[in-house]
């Protein structure tokens, strides 16, 4: 039950930045070094687009469900796995650099925020024309990708993902006031990579206002404009995820993960992580 981390590869052309593979080939699959119906962490963007059909898919140990017209965005070390289904639809993947390298600020802000999970549900559901528009553009990319090919493919593959991240982040973030908010979101993502670097370190808001070289009501203030919760809370959450990721480690025992986690006493882990799930670890785990 280790949770696996799944590198770039594309096998079909050789593209080291893009792929386009199909939901029903990921499910019949048979990979060697892991299972695709187990967690596993990726290493670069996906954007799903399930085009018929109903199913279920699990990211950062939740389950959602979905049907036509849904769309998943997954970014770089989310963890996800897959259900056994006769749904279809697309997948496209591609590293950080297919997009950010080639793109200007604001496109570059869109992206992080369209993907990024701490800031609303990976899931969107499309109504019926947002979905004729998106599906058009998914066409277009599929068509360059698996039958043009030519040296102006990888270009224009690059440019149509790109409107298509800008068509849903319009569609995602119409009514929320903190998709718009570059000055507070900036240093949101700051912090958010620090504590998901340290937070076995520290769980303390001083320690994270400190090393932004911020107050602790700033961090608050951050905090609250963009997605709603206090500091503490988002840290919380953080620390949450990346300790459900060692407990799918088989090889630590609760023990080993408390003192990993950054606990002086297996005790406070627990009670900890009770109070935070409702559940002990083992009943997380057999769960």
């Amino acid at each position: 039950m280790d949770v696996k981390k799944i590198v770039f590869e594309n096998t079909k052309t050789g593209n080291s930045y893009f792929d386009l593979v199909n939901l029903e080939d990921i499910l019949n699959k048979k990979p060697k070094d892991h299972s695709q119906f187990e967690y596993h962490k990726i290493s670069f963007f996906v954007l799903v687009i399930i085009t018929h059909h109903k199913g279920k898919h699990g990211i950062n140990y939740k389950d959602y469900d979905y049907k036509k017209g849904t769309v998943f965005t997954l970014r770089k070390n989310n963890i996800h796995k897959f259900y056994k289904t006769n749904a279809k639809g697309k997948f496209l993947v591609f590293t950080e650099d297919f997009v950010i390298r080639y793109a200007d600020k604001s496109k570059s802000f869109k992206l992080f925020q369209l993907f990024n999970e701490m800031l609303g549900s990976p899931k969107l559901q499309l109504n019926s024309s947002d979905y004729v528009e998106i599906k058009n553009l998914l066409d277009q990319i599929e068509k360059e990708y698996l039958e043009i090919g030519d040296g102006h493919s990888t270009e224009i593959i690059r440019t149509l993902i790109q409107v298509l991240i800008l068509k849903l982040f319009r569609i995602k973030s119409k009514g929320k006031d903190s998709f718009s908010d570059e000055k507070y979101y900036l240093k949101f993502l700051t912090l958010q990579a620090l504590i998901e670097a340290e937070c076995f370190q520290s769980k303390k808001v001083s320690y994270y206002a400190h090393k932004m070289g911020v107050t602790s009501k700033t961090l608050n203030n951050i905090t609250q404009s963009i997605i709603g919760k206090n500091a503490k809370s988002f840290i919380n959450e953080i620390l949450m995820l990346q300790i459900k990721m060692l407990i799918f480690d088989a090889e630590l025992s609760f023990t080993e993960i408390a003192y990993k986690a950054g606990f002086d006493d297996p005790t406070n882990f627990f009670k900890y992580f009770r109070k935070m799930t409702g559940l002990s670890p083992k009943q997380f785990k057999a769960r």
